[in-house]
């Protein structure tokens, strides 16, 4: 399984709170978050409560200030325990709502979706192995969405703002 410590303050002080399950509300353990070490496994952590907000993807390691996951503030409402897996991973892309259009079938990394599908936009998609990142630009970067084995008959349905899916990362054991 995986532990992560949520603390209050910079540099893992003042008060803190141990979690190793979804935690929707950490706001009744914590005021705020500026650090965050993960002990074992991977977290998405969340800026508004019930899974909600943006989203940032901890693996194993020490984040001594929220500017270290990318933050824009100390505002960690929520988190996700991922389980990370070897094996197979698939997921399927469509390229309009409640899987209509083009459909593609990804099952390793894809850094740049444009150059391997000639699309900007995954208005659905169905993952049927595995926990996918996907991101709002090129080679992992921009907002990201932990998209888990499941149908998404719309882009609302992972949480994202827009359609634009730039790269996709398969959750893996590093």
């Amino acid at each position: 399984m995986g532990k992560a410590i949520f603390y209050e303050d910079k540099n893992f002080s003042g008060r803190h709170f141990e979690c190793s399950h979804d935690c929707p509300d950490l706001r009744c353990f914590l005021i705020h978050c500026n650090s965050i070490r993960v002990e074992s496994g991977s977290f998405m952590i969340y800026e508004k409560p019930g899974f909600d907000g943006n989203q940032y993807f901890l693996k194993r390691g020490e984040y001594p200030d929220f500017h270290d996951w990318t933050g824009i503030n100390d505002f960690v409402c929520s988190c996700r325990l991922i389980c990370t897996q070897h094996g197979l991973f698939n997921v399927r892309l469509y390229q309009r709502i409640e899987f209509g259009g083009q459909m593609m079938d990804l099952m390793d990394d894809c850094p740049s979706v444009m150059d391997r599908f000639h699309i900007n936009d995954i208005f659905s998609c169905n993952v049927t192995e595995g926990n996918w990142l996907f991101y709002e630009h090129p080679n992992y970067s921009g907002r990201m969405y932990l998209i888990r084995p499941g149908e998404y008959q719309r882009f609302s349905a992972w949480g994202g703002r827009t359609a634009r899916v730039g790269s996709i990362r398969r959750v893996m054991d590093y």
